[in-house]
């Protein structure tokens, strides 16, 4: 998968953080910078969730023009490799081989029925 979403599509990549950086990682998060959200608003990112278990990041997000946009809005920000900066000591793994994103792909979807 390459990442290359419409707008509005879903997608998914992962994270891994090193042995015992679970908590520095949440009290970071706890604490986003506010110039770090302006940016994933003017990025055009939404419905942003990064979910945990153990060293592993869940991270879920969709866009309003697509994520070819959204990529190239946030790679030219200083605000967003500053913020990348100052985490980095807190991954393992964030990347393949070729720098991409550890990108994930739907397997299986159930829309159900929204609540009445």
């Amino acid at each position: 998968m390459t990442g290359v979403a419409g707008p509005g599509e879903q997608v998914c990549h992962l994270y891994r953080l090193r042995p015992g950086a679970e908590a520095e990682y949440e009290r970071r998060h706890a604490r986003v910078w506010p110039e770090l959200t302006a940016l994933l608003d003017e990025a055009g990112i939404y419905d942003y969730h990064i979910y945990r278990r153990g060293p592993l990041l869940i991270c879920v997000l969709r866009t309003r023009w697509g994520q070819p946009h959204a990529r190239a809005v946030t790679g030219s920000s200083d605000v967003q490799a500053r913020w990348t900066a100052s985490l980095a000591e807190l991954f393992a793994e964030i990347a393949d081989a070729d720098g991409e994103p550890l990108w994930a792909y739907p397997v299986f979807h159930h829309p159900g029925h929204p609540p009445p």
